[in-house]
Order: structure tokens, then sequence, then C-alpha cells
């Protein structure tokens, strides 16, 4: 049996004038590139953990319609993000025209069952290792069931994972490599549409397995830069120093996101350097307490760290380790002033780098939920306006065309490249007065 693992790749934005403007700014249209490179560490942990008698082969589309569609496969299993959904199923559909058969899975899968069986043969809900050798084992059965459930069966036990088949990428394709530490989070922000909506049980992975997945990837890739593909690297302190004390015998550079805690542990922050973290990705989403007041709805934790935010970046870049910060346009209470608010934060702390997003209501989400109660969604099953780059709902505070306006005049500004420049400047500014000071004790 011949086995296709498709992922359909590729930055999605549906406002061709913001696509334009924005991958005209060098630094944003780099870290796009970066994204849309990602493989989808999924799909090929799944065939780490398919039997050898079955043949497969890793593909990235970011064309679902395009002509030489591959016909040599006994079945496909797709992956895709939630803006990619629909052309995962128009995907599906011109495999199963050719009787190939089709298996779906994946974060909208989960979030969307009822509409993403429709779709294909058989549906895979939650964690895909949890239920991937079923569905193999009655695939090469015949009797191939049409929705297996893992969130029926408990959470997924990383003690058993498997080796990612990275084998399968071409390493000219991939600049970075993903490599998971963790899955889901201990915080639950009602917006989040991420590894927590698969399981939202808080997992780390064993420190040694890590490792070996790094090993193999240096044994296959000279020098492979890796980006870890978890919520929240530190979240679990305990797990994450032990991690990074194992990282620093490895030679590797790399990148993850956490949150502000992390700049609470210097020590932690030193043998991240010593490691070779090179930056940290942290979601600001707003420095406004009123704003954040009740996004994160197990202990507010957001909110109550705002008035950390500009010392937590100090802190961390004056080890050398640059934050790149994500700000979310259009939350609650957000109104045309807070556009000026955030460039005025990320003027003041010298962000190495920034993201800029609209609030998305991702299906599945509480956000989604609340929003659809309150009529506030836009257009209702627009999965494919789910690219954070694109408006599906109401603001509450101003008009969508304020939102709007607001958000690509606050692009201009914040990648400028003089103001970009003048950032990086002051990170190695900030950088080289905490060597001085800390030769001089």
């Amino acid at each position: 049996m011949k086995l296709g693992m498709i992922a359909i790749s590729g930055l999605r934005v549906c406002d061709p004038g913001l696509l334009e403007k924005g991958l005209s700014f060098p630094s944003l249209a780099g870290r796009a590139k970066e994204i849309e490179a990602l493989p989808s560490l999924g799909l090929l942990t799944l065939a780490g953990m398919t039997p050898k008698e079955v043949d497969v082969e890793y593909l990235e589309v970011r064309d679902v319609d395009y002509d030489d569609l591959p016909v040599d496969f006994d079945a496909v299993i797709l992956s895709s993000l939630t803006a990619t959904s629909k052309e995962a199923y128009r995907l599906a559909a011109r495999f199963k025209e050719i009787g190939i058969t089709t298996i779906l899975g994946g974060l909208h899968a989960t979030l969307c069952p009822e509409e993403a069986r429709q779709h294909v043969d058989c549906l895979a809900i939650g964690e895909g290792e949890v239920i991937w050798p079923d569905i193999v084992s009655d695939l090469l059965a015949g009797r191939l069931k049409p929705v297996y459930n893992a969130k029926e069966r408990g959470a997924y036990n990383f003690i058993n994972s498997p080796m990612p088949r990275f084998d399968l990428l071409d390493a000219d394709r991939y600049p970075r490599f993903t490599v998971q530490t963790q899955r889901g989070c201990p915080f639950a922000c009602e917006f989040c549409a991420a590894s927590m909506r698969l399981s939202p049980k808080f997992r780390t992975k064993p420190v040694e397995q890590v490792i070996r997945e790094i090993r193999f990837l240096k044994d296959l890739y000279q020098r492979p830069f890796i980006e870890f593909a978890d919520d929240n690297t530190f979240a679990n302190k305990a797990h994450g120093r032990k991690l990074v004390q194992a990282l620093e015998k490895e030679n590797i550079r790399w990148f993850t996101e956490t949150d502000v805690s992390v700049a609470d542990d210097p020590d932690l922050l030193k043998a991240m350097r010593d490691a070779g973290c090179q930056q940290v990705l942290i979601g600001f989403e707003s420095p406004s307490f009123h704003t954040m007041n009740g996004v994160e709805k197990l202990a507010n934790w957001k909110a109550k760290r705002t008035d950390k935010y500009l010392k937590a970046i100090e802190t961390i870049q004056s080890h050398g380790i640059t934050v790149n910060g994500c700000f979310i346009l259009g939350m609650d209470g957000d109104g045309p002033e807070s556009f000026e608010n955030v460039y005025r934060f990320i003027q003041s702390s010298g962000v190495y780098d920034v993201q800029l997003t609209y609030l998305t209501p991702f299906p599945g989400t509480p956000l989604y939920s609340r929003l659809t109660e309150e009529g506030r969604i836009l257009v209702d099953g627009a999965s494919e306006l789910c690219t954070l780059f694109d408006i599906n709902f109401q603001p509450d505070s101003m008009s969508v065309k304020q939102l709007q306006s607001g958000y690509e005049q606050l692009l201009m500004k914040v990648y400028d490249e003089a103001f970009i420049e003048q950032r990086y400047r002051s990170f190695k500014s900030q950088l080289r007065q905490s060597i001085r000071r800390k030769k001089q004790l």
C-alpha cells in the first residue's frame, strides 16, 4: 500500500491590498517565508508510526487546484489549518473522484468535526498518535471507519512518542525544522486555537526523546535551525530547565514560544542563551490591562502581567535573546486610540521583532461562540478568513473600517525600515551595556 501524507502549505491572506503591503516589508516577508517553509510535524510524526510495509510519501501542496495531481496513492491523509480547510475539502474531492481513499485530521477537523466529516472518507478527531495505529490497521484490512475520535480515549502519553520521519524532507526546501517538547498550555485564553484544543491536558515530552529527535535532524542535515512547535515551551519551568541543560551540549540554534514569566528567572535566560536560543516569541496581545482583563479564563494571568511587560522585554533582551512580540488588534475595549498605544509600547520597549494580527474568532473556540451569540460574526462559516490578517467580526469599540485603517497605518509605521533599524540598534546597544555591567561585577 502507498500512503500520501499531504500538507496544504503557504501563507493565506484574503485581503489582496494587505498582502501586497505586508510582503513589501523585508522583515515581514522574511518571517512569512520561514513560516511557510515549516514542515507539518503532525504528518511526519504519524509517518514515524506507520508500519514499514506501508510506503509513505510526504508532499506539500500550495495550490490544491493544480493540474498534476498525484494518482499513485491508495490513500491520502490531509492536514490543513482553518484558513485552508475549504482547500483541503476541494483536494479531498479530487482524490475521491479518482478512487483514492481520503483521511483528514488536525486542528480544524477536531474543532469542526460535523463539517469536516462530510468531505472525506475518514475523519480523525483529536491527537493523531492515539488513533493512527487503528486507522492504518483498519485501512490495510479494508474496514476503515468513517470517524476515529481520540478524545474518547484520553490524552496521548509522550513516553511512547515516535521518531518523526524527518528523512522524508528535502533539506533544500526547509530552512527550519520543527520539534515538539510539550503539548497544550496550562492557561486558557479565549481566542486560542492552538494545540490545547486538540487535548486540553498539558503534557511535556521526555527531554531524552527531544534530544534524540534533534540528533536525528543533525545526522540528516547540516546545522539544522530548530523551531520548537510548542504553545509555551517554558510553562513548566522544571522541564524547561532540564531541556535547556540538555540543549547546551547539542550546538544548535533555536527559536520558541513562551510567556513573559521566563523573564523572572535570569539564570534560566542565561542558560537559554548558552544553549543556542536566538529568539522567543511572546504573545503580549495588548499593553493595556483594561483590554486584557478576562482574556485568560483560568486566573486572569495575562492581565495581571501587563505592568511587567516592559521590564520583561528589557530583561530577556539584555541576555542576548531577541523578543518577537505579538499584538492583537481589535480586542474588546480597544478603540481607535489602541493603535497609537501599541506603537508607543513597541517604541519604548525596543522589542526586536513584532507580529501584528487581527483578533480572529476561530470556529470551535470560546471567542467564536461568544461573538456568535452576540451577533458579531460578519460572515458565518468563512473559515478562509481565519488567517489572522483578515477581519470577520464586528469590534465593540470601533467600526470595521476603523480597525482596518488603523491596522494598516500601524503596519506601515512598525515595519518602516528606519524604525526596525532603530530597534535593532537599541538591542545591540542594550546588550553591550549589559555585558559591560557584568564584567564590572
